[in-house]
């Protein structure tokens, strides 16, 4: 068992992942990171990032997370490409059961992250990052003066619309009802705005473009006479929302309705001791790098608190 045993298992790349690592190795913990099916979370999926702090002229998504990645090898972090496919928190040590093998540790800290909920378009992922995005304050920016849509219905689609009028000439909302779930306050917001057009029973079944041009349009339908038509437009946003990768975890520590992570208000702590949770598997407010990899970098110490608590270190 010895050689499968850790002082602490983190499960998840990314930002938070990684920097808890980055931490928890340079504090002699020796951890064993299990990087899942999507090594460096969702930044591998995004283009330019723009708004990490350190690099002036920008990152691609897929560089930053390998600079985070060297940056944990260095430091003598294990990492393993397995997937971790359930865990039992109700036993000591904790005990990580990976598509390869078991694990047990002392210490856990979930960084699985949260993936954007896509709509399953021929051409989406393609041309994800190339004109279609799922998140508007990552990329709004590059949509100056153009003009763009927005799927979606709820506060998601209506907050990334508001948010995106700064920068484009025209947002439209398009919706497959003739009414919106959105709360009262985020529809009105939304309505009143000159730059904000709805488009009402309709759904996008494709979109058109190349990632060497960007997107030229969208292949629209009729939810009510099923007519279909081009339209065009220069980006496409989903704002149908996030779902957390907490399936693995069903029963094991208290999630929110939506299977977000309910930590402790101020700090990563679970509702499991010995178990902390960092980035997006535990946010689903602000959802950047930057705040990722500064939960994980409070897990890691938290980690290391109460390891020290535990076992006076050893």
């Amino acid at each position: 068992m010895s050689d499968k045993h850790f002082k602490v298992i983190i499960v998840g790349t990314g930002p938070a992942g990684y920097t808890a690592a980055i931490y928890a190795a340079r504090a002699d913990l020796g951890p064993i990171v299990f990087e899942g099916d999507q090594p460096g979370g969702q930044l591998t999926i995004t283009t330019e990032v723009e708004n990490y702090p350190g690099f002036s002229h920008g990152i691609m998504g897929p560089e930053l997370m390998k600079e985070f990645r060297d940056q944990t090898l260095r430091f003598g972090t294990v990492i393993k490409s397995e997937t971790v496919a359930a865990v039992d928190f109700s036993v000591r040590p904790f005990k990580i059961f990976t598509t390869g093998d078991i694990y047990t540790s002392d210490a856990v800290i979930i960084a699985s992250g949260a993936r954007a909920l896509l709509l399953d378009l021929p051409n989406e992922k393609k041309l994800m990052g190339y004109g279609v995005s799922a998140c508007a304050t990552c990329d709004g920016f590059f949509f100056r003066g153009k003009k763009i849509a927005v799927v979606g219905g709820g506060d998601t689609a209506m907050e990334e619309a508001n948010f995106l009028t700064k920068f484009a000439e025209k947002v439209t909302i398009i919706h497959r009802r003739d009414t919106l779930r959105a709360s009262r306050i985020m529809q009105k917001r939304a309505m009143d705005n000159p730059k904000i057009e709805f488009m009402w029973n309709a759904v996008v079944t494709d979109v058109h473009g190349e990632p060497e041009t960007g997107i030229k349009g969208l292949r629209l339908k009729s939810t009510v006479d099923l007519k279909e038509w081009d339209w065009e437009t220069q980006g496409l946003f989903l704002g149908i929302g996030h779902k957390p990768n907490t399936e693995f975890l069903q029963g094991q520590v208290k999630m929110d309705e939506n299977g977000y992570i309910v930590t402790v208000p101020g700090t990563t702590k679970t509702s499991v001791e010995g178990v902390f949770a960092a980035g997006d598997v535990q946010d689903h407010v602000y959802r950047q790098a930057v705040t990722a990899a500064g939960t994980g970098c409070m897990a890691a110490i938290e980690v290391e608190r109460y390891l020290e608590a535990q076992h006076g270190g050893h």
